[in-house]
């Protein structure tokens, strides 16, 4: 607390004691200002995340920012007044292109069809024209589109069973093949698990959820019946494909890396205590196959990493923790790049705050200055994306790299003038900029390294979807099943897989190839593999006749 002065004390003060006291009232008064400001910065940003669009285009954050003050944002005296006939062409609408003829049925061709007569009855025909006074016309085709709930057939294996009654084999049994399935003695088929696999793990329903709407279509199948299930196929089935596709991710020469928060309530730990799902996956500019591996892991530790990419050389696209920094400095051939849209994200927070600011205000703010030349950079950097790696490092050499000297250069001037706000958003922006150089240009040296790591921000997109429908897992064992089973399932949606239909193949697959402990042979995995050219069609497919 600052000392407090009595009237008759300030009175016996000597005019430099005084300057004391006011320079200090004065020093109290800026730090207050500074957090209020940045009280009140996190108080909009909050408003923000909570009513606002999440963006970080620019164009799109100011258009946010002027909907609430037009008439200031968009009033231009030196504006000419319209004429009558521009008014008037305004207000008449073009006409409007007609329809493509024949796009609905194009639409509709794959679907089952069937086919509902209306006709017209002859005592009809004949009341109106007469009998024998009509003839028939090309018909008139509409389509509607008919939902019907999913059905399930309940399949009767009969196996034969025959007995010798005669000759060296009297008495002697002789049955037909069990078929093959999942789990022992279980109903399950892979039709019915990669049905709920694909309502949980894609489309982010609760196992409850997918329960009550089971029993409503009249299957009683309990969520821990689906639970037991889910975790037993990862374990004895997709754990095989999961370390295959470890493998072969870190043998490419990018990759990425992610992580974020989650809940698990049994994991020998205080309640609420955080656990962390991690994302891998290759380099999103890399020409290997588009791999996405999950791992749970209990903390944030640099162990984690130092674990996972232990026999790694390459560069590791990531945010700017220190854990992969340090992972950099220790471990020979592992390069650290970092993702320059972090920063960008800082300086776009710091717009979306000030929205009490005029649209001049803004446009002389440093964060509006930033966001202006890290867009121009990303500009650049989005007609690239089809080019070779060679191609790409040749032309980010001649357009790009100035342009990142430039912005360094000019974040450096604006840190040394101490102009921003400490703690503030710009601030932080600045910082980590700053702090991260050395990684953030990284990009400029290789060419299949990526600008950023929002591959992996999208990687975890759909896990992240999920975790605020279940909200938390039960067991450490669920949220490694749990990593399993996204990793197949997300590497499936980066290539293009229909992953209801991939998951049914691939487990009728496995279930044939597996030997009597249900282990497989590598070569015959790979085929099977959710980029493999060999795959089936119907893997690729969005409907089914």
């Amino acid at each position: 607390m600052c000392q407090k002065y009595t009237q008759e004390e300030l009175n016996k003060m000597d005019h430099r004691s005084k300057d004391d006291v006011i320079c200090q009232m004065q020093e109290r008064l800026d730090d207050l200002e500074h957090r209020y400001e940045n009280l009140m910065e996190q108080i909009r940003l909050a408003n923000q995340e909570r009513f606002g669009r999440h963006t970080e285009k620019l164009e799109e954050i100011t258009g946010q920012l002027s909907f609430f003050n037009e008439a200031e944002a968009f009033c231009d005296g030196q504006a000419d007044e319209p004429s009558m006939g521009n008014v008037v062409e305004t207000v008449i609408k073009p006409a409007r292109k007609p329809k493509k003829k024949g796009q609905r049925e194009e639409n509709l061709k794959d679907f089952p069809q069937e086919v509902i007569p209306h006709d017209v009855s002859k005592e009809e025909l004949d009341a109106l024209f007469g009998e024998g006074n009509y003839k028939s016309m090309p018909d008139e085709v509409c389509w509607q589109l008919r939902f019907e709930p999913a059905k399930w057939i309940a399949e009767k294996h009969v196996i034969k069973v025959y007995v010798g009654t005669d000759g060296f084999h009297q008495d002697e049994f002789l049955r037909g093949d069990h078929p093959k399935t999942l789990y022992k003695g279980s109903i399950a088929t892979p039709s019915l698990l990669a049905a709920i696999i694909n309502s949980k793990y894609v489309n982010s329903n609760p196992l409850d959820r997918i329960s009550r709407e089971f029993q409503a279509n009249g299957l009683c199948l309990s969520k821990q019946t689906m639970s037991n299930w889910t975790v037993w196929s990862s374990e004895r089935y997709f754990s095989q494909v999961y370390e295959l596709m470890k493998s072969i991710q870190l043998q490419a020469h990018v990759n990425q890396c992610d992580e974020t928060p989650l809940e698990v309530i049994h994991d020998g730990r205080p309640a609420g205590s955080k656990s962390y799902m991690w994302v891998h996956l290759t380099g999103e500019l890399s020409p290997v196959p588009k791999i996405v591996v999950y791992e749970y892991q209990k903390t944030r530790h640099s162990d984690h990493p130092k674990e996972y990419y232990k026999n790694f050389k390459g560069v590791l696209m990531t945010d700017g923790l220190e854990q992969y920094h340090k992972l950099a400095r220790e471990q020979e051939g592992l390069i650290n790049a970092n993702c320059l849209a972090h920063a960008r994200r800082h300086f776009t927070n710091a717009i979306k705050a000030m929205k009490d600011r005029s649209p001049e205000g803004i446009k002389a703010s440093v964060a509006y200055k930033a966001l202006l030349r890290i867009g121009t950079i990303y500009d650049l950097e989005g007609n690239l994306k089809n080019l070779s790696a060679e191609e790409r490092l040749k032309e980010r050499a001649t357009s790009i790299k100035p342009l990142v000297e430039e912005y360094f250069a000019w974040i450096k001037e604006v840190f040394r003038q101490g102009i921003v706000l400490p703690k503030s958003e710009t601030a932080k922006g600045i910082a980590y900029s700053l702090n991260q150089e050395e990684y953030l240009k990284v990009f400029l040296s290789d060419g299949e390294v990526p600008i950023d790591d929002s591959a992996s921000e999208r990687a975890l997109r759909n896990f992240t979807i999920g975790r605020k429908n279940w909200m938390t897992i039960n067991t450490v064992r669920g949220a490694q099943a749990s990593a399993i089973i996204y990793s197949i399932t997300e590497t499936a949606r980066a290539n293009g897989l229909n992953v209801y239909y991939y998951i049914k193949y691939l487990l009728d697959e496995m279930i044939a190839l597996a030997d009597k402990e249900g282990n497989i042979e590598q070569s015959k995995l790979e085929p099977l593999m959710p980029w493999s050219k060999t795959l089936p069609s119907d893997c690729y497919s969005k409907r089914r006749n």
